[in-house]
């Protein structure tokens, strides 16, 4: 599979466009472009991401995995169940092994971003995500929580006795502390693309 720079390279030829002219209409310099080719650079923002696909005349799908028939549409993550890949609409998409970074994932991914005005810790507004369904945390990292007060993002981890503890939610700064009986994991957070980041 291709990775990210390689795509981006050979969509950049096939619009017949130089690094320098990408870049203006990315809105980026022409040094960024040679990083994002060439790898240098992994993390490209979400607003880049778009202006990116749309400077190449390519659908975002295509742009993250190379498929032309792939066009995921991002999901709304709202603070209140159920959780939105639930809808009937929803389009799964692939994450590749460069996007996943070490995480061992197998399971279905869906894209999603906060809905307006919803806030998330670990998510901002504008922001893009991949999560992957699953009731179980197989291994430390961000889960999708479902509570009495809704869905949060809280980051997992095991304590010295195997535990399963959380931190985030209500009070980020706060020591870790065991999952309330009434909260259940619902998704993992698997990738995520800072809207600020160039």
């Amino acid at each position: 599979m291709d990775s990210l720079g390689q795509r981006i390279k050979q969509l950049r030829l096939q619009a017949n466009l130089n690094k320098a002219a990408l870049a203006r209409k990315v809105g980026v310099s022409d040094v960024t472009i040679s990083y994002w080719e060439s790898g240098a650079i992994k993390q490209i923002g979400h607003e880049r991401l778009v202006a990116l696909a749309d400077a190449l005349g390519c659908s975002l799908g295509q742009l993250l995995e190379g498929d032309a028939n792939l066009t995921p549409t991002p999901l709304y993550l709202r603070g209140q169940p159920p959780v939105p890949w639930l809808d009937s609409n929803a389009n799964q998409f692939t994450l590749s092994n460069e996007i996943l970074a070490g995480v061992d994932w197998q399971g279905e991914c869906y894209l999603v971003t906060p809905a307006p005005g919803e806030r998330f810790d670990h998510l901002d507004s504008g922001d893009l995500a991949a999560f992957g369904p699953t009731e179980s945390c197989d291994q430390p990292g961000h889960y999708l929580i479902e509570g009495a007060g809704g869905l949060y993002i809280g980051q997992l981890e095991y304590g010295e006795s195997g535990e399963l503890l959380c931190r985030g939610g209500k009070d980020a700064a706060a020591a870790p502390a065991p999952l309330e009986t009434t909260e259940r994991v619902v998704g993992r957070l698997l990738a995520r693309w800072r809207k600020d980041i160039a």
